[in-house]
C-alpha cells in the first residue's frame, strides 16, 4: 500500500513555517488588542442554511464552492467557506448586541472552498477577521480600514494599493441592478458563460470577470456610484474625508464590488504590488442588513478579513522570516551527563530561558555542529565528569569563548545569563 498524502488544495505548515503564522498573530492581536478588540472563536462547521441566506445562494461560494454534507442525524452541515457568516450567528444566538452597544470582534482560522488550488489560493485557507458591530457611523469604517492598514504596514508592507467603493442601500443596488442587466443584455452572447449566467442570478458579479472580452465590455457600463441616493453619498464622503484625515490613501474603484450578497456601503479591498495576479491581502466592508437577515435586531456592521496564505507568501517573498530564537543549547555524553542535561534544562526554561537539549547521544562534535546550527546564543556542555561535579561549561557560539560555571550558580543567575544572552543576540544581530 502506498502512503496517504495530503488533499488538493489543502497543505502542511511546517516547522520551519510557523514562526513567521505566529509572528503575523502576535502583531495583529497587539494591535487589535490596543484597539479594544476582543477574540470571538466560533466553529468551524455550521448548517448550511446559515451560509444560504447569509451569503446569498446566488454566489459562486454557496452555488459552487461549499464542502456541504448530511451528518449522521440528517442534518446539512457546511464546512465554512467565510468567517462573518457564524461570527454573526454567533453574537445573534449569544445576545452580544444589546440596545446600543458595540461590539469589537476578531477571529483567526480556517475557512473551506472548493475551488482550483494556486499560489496564495488553498481549499483550506486561514484567515484574520475582524467585526465592528453595532455602529452605523462612517467612523466606525474609517476604524477597521485604519486598523487593517496599521497591521499590514507594522507587518513591514510598503507597496500596498486601496481601492474603495460604496455599493449603497438595497435600493440602490436594486436601481443599478436594473440599469446594468439593460446594458449588458444586448452583450449577453458576447459575455463569457459563468457572466451569462451571472446576469439574471446576480449581474453585479459580472463586474469582477476576468474574461478579456467581459472585461472590456463593462469599461462602458453604467457606474454604480451615479445609483447612489443622497444618505449613502453623504455617507461615503464621510469615510473619505476620515480616511483622508488619517492619512491613508486609496482610489476609487466603481467596478469594486466584492463577491458576497451582504455588502452595503462602504466596500474595499487593500493589494499589494508584489503579490501578482492574487494582489489582494485584505477585503471588507459594511453589511448593515445581516444581522436582521438573519434574524437578529436590525444592527449595522463593517467589517474584514486578511489571507493568511497570502499575507505569509507575501512576508516570504520580502524576507520577513522571523526564526524562534533559542537562548541555550545543551550538548551532554553519558548516562550521568544526560539525565543531569535534562533537570538543567527544566531548571532554566522554568526561569525562562529558551532551551534545547540534544537527545542524539551522538559524539561531542556531532552535537557541536547542531548546536552551531540552532541559532542559540549559549551552549553548555556537559559529560560525566561535570555530571558528577555539579559543573557545566558555557560557551558562547557567537565567540567562541567558554568558561566553567557550577550549575547552581547559573540557575540561580538565570536573570544575569538572560540579559547577557539578550545583549549577545543584539549585537550579532
Amino acid at each position: 500500500m502506498g502512503t496517504i498524502q495530503v488533499l488538493r488544495g489543502t497543505r502542511d505548515i511546517l516547522p520551519e513555517e510557523t514562526p513567521l503564522w505566529q509572528h503575523v498573530e502576535a502583531i495583529a492581536r497587539l494591535c487589535l488588542q490596543r484597539s479594544a478588540y476582543q477574540e470571538i472563536r466560533p466553529p468551524m462547521i455550521e448548517q448550511t442554511a446559515l451560509f444560504e441566506r447569509g451569503i446569498g445562494e446566488a454566489t459562486d461560494v454557496v452555488g459552487k464552492e461549499m464542502y456541504t454534507f448530511e451528518d449522521r442525524g440528517g442534518r446539512s452541515i457546511t464546512l465554512r467557506p467565510e468567517i462573518t457568516a457564524g461570527l454573526v450567528r454567533a453574537v445573534i444566538e449569544n445576545n452580544l448586541v444589546a440596545q446600543g452597544s458595540v461590539q469589537r470582534l476578531w477571529h483567526i482560522g480556517p475557512a473551506f472552498r472548493y475551488e482550483r488550488p494556486q499560489a496564495g489560493r488553498q481549499r483550506q485557507f486561514h484567515q484574520l477577521d475582524v467585526e465592528l458591530i453595532g455602529s452605523r457611523s462612517p467612523r466606525a469604517d474609517a476604524e477597521v480600514i485604519a486598523i487593517a492598514t496599521e497591521i499590514l504596514t507594522t507587518l513591514g508592507l510598503k507597496s500596498l494599493t486601496m481601492d474603495l467603493n460604496s455599493v449603497g442601500n438595497g435600493s440602490d443596488r436594486q436601481r443599478y441592478r436594473d440599469a446594468l442587466v439593460e446594458y449588458l443584455t444586448p452583450f449577453k452572447d458576447e459575455l463569457d458563460e459563468d457572466s451569462q449566467d451571472r446576469l439574471t442570478r446576480n449581474p453585479l458579479r459580472i463586474l469582477d470577470s476576468k474574461a478579456k472580452r467581459t472585461q472590456e465590455i463593462v469599461q462602458d457600463a453604467p457606474d454604480l456610484l451615479d445609483y447612489l441616493g443622497d444618505d449613502s453619498k453623504h455617507h461615503f464622503d464621510q469615510v473619505q474625508q476620515y480616511l483622508t484625515d488619517l492619512g491613508i490613501a486609496y482610489q476609487i474603484n466603481p467596478r469594486l464590488v466584492r463577491g458576497l450578497d451582504y455588502y452595503t456601503h462602504t466596500a474595499f479591498e487593500i493589494q499589494s504590488a508584489d503579490l501578482g495576479a492574487q494582489a489582494t491581502v485584505c477585503g471588507g466592508g459594511r453589511y448593515d442588513g445581516l444581522i436582521a437577515q438573519l434574524g437578529g435586531p436590525d444592527t449595522p456592521a463593517i467589517g474584514w478579513a486578511i489571507g493568511m496564505e497570502r499575507l505569509t507568501l507575501l512576508l516570504k517573498q520580502l524576507n520577513a522570516q522571523p526564526k524562534t530564537a533559542m537562548d541555550v543549547y545543551i550538548v551532554s555524553r553519558g548516562e550521568a551527563a544526560e539525565a543531569n542535561a535534562l533537570t538543567l534544562a527544566h531548571g532554566l526554561r522554568q526561569a525562562g530561558l529558551a532551551v534545547e537539549m540534544d537527545l542524539s547521544g551522538s559524539a561531542f562534535g556531532k552535537q557541536f555542529k547542531r548546536a552551531d546550527r540552532s541559532g542559540a546564543i549559549a551552549c553548555l556542555v556537559i559529560g560525566d565528569a561535570e555530571a558528577e561535579q555539579g559543573t557545566t561549561q558555557l560557551k558562547w557560539l557567537h565567540t567562541g569563548q567558554q568558561e566553567e560555571r557550577t550549575q547552581t550558580d547559573l540557575l540561580a543567575g538565570a536573570k544575569e545569563l538572560r540579559s547577557q544572552i539578550l545583549a549577545a543576540r543584539q549585537v550579532n544581530s
